[in-house]
């Protein structure tokens, strides 16, 4: 079993960060080898919807997204972590996820030579906002919810939790348990 992390916050050690490194032991505890993802560290492109890759599955921007979509295709299982940005996910993610269209036909099928790696593949969120109501995260479930039905993704399920300063989410003992049981539910 193979668990991939991707962290679509800017603010590494954050409460994003945390959360996705709880969710990863707990990945690991469960037997999975894990490995994490950082986007603002990668060079990734917004999708500039030329259409290119219908026909390929393959992209023409220049950047670091070919080498997560291999990552994607060799993952068992993802768990995306991303805070709450102006009630959306962050930039980083978003044009992470809208790149995801290289991995689809023009009909919104998995390419043919994709969908046996993708077919069931598990998929989990973890979502911080600085709202106290974490539900304000809820356009960004909606996004990640609707990508799992719309492809047949395994969804597994999603953790919303409330901080606002740096590492403060580390003294939410349940957003951590929660996290952690995310990581074990994906790798079993």
């Amino acid at each position: 079993m193979k668990v991939l992390g991707i962290m679509g916050s800017p603010r590494v050690g954050g409460n994003s960060d945390i959360l996705l490194d709880e969710a990863l032991t707990g990945a690991k505890d469960a037997g999975a080898d894990v490995e994490k993802i950082i986007l603002n560290k990668l060079k990734i492109s917004g999708c500039h919807d030329c259409k290119k890759c219908n026909e390929t599955g393959i992209c023409v921007l220049k950047d670091d997204m070919p080498e997560i979509h291999k990552k994607i295709l060799e993952a068992d299982a993802i768990i995306h972590s991303c805070p709450v940005y102006f009630w959306s996910m962050t930039a980083q993610m978003k044009a992470y996820l809208d790149r995801w269209t290289a991995i689809f036909d023009a009909e919104w099928r998995w390419q043919k030579a994709y969908y046996p790696k993708m077919k069931g593949k598990r998929i989990g969120l973890i979502t911080v906002c600085g709202d106290p109501n974490p539900h304000t995260a809820d356009p960004i479930v909606h996004s990640f919810k609707s990508t799992a039905d719309m492809t047949k993704l395994n969804w597994i399920g999603v953790v919303m939790a409330s901080a606002t300063d740096k590492g403060e989410i580390s003294k939410d003992e349940n957003a951590k348990k929660q996290a952690f049981e995310l990581g074990r539910k994906v790798a079993n």
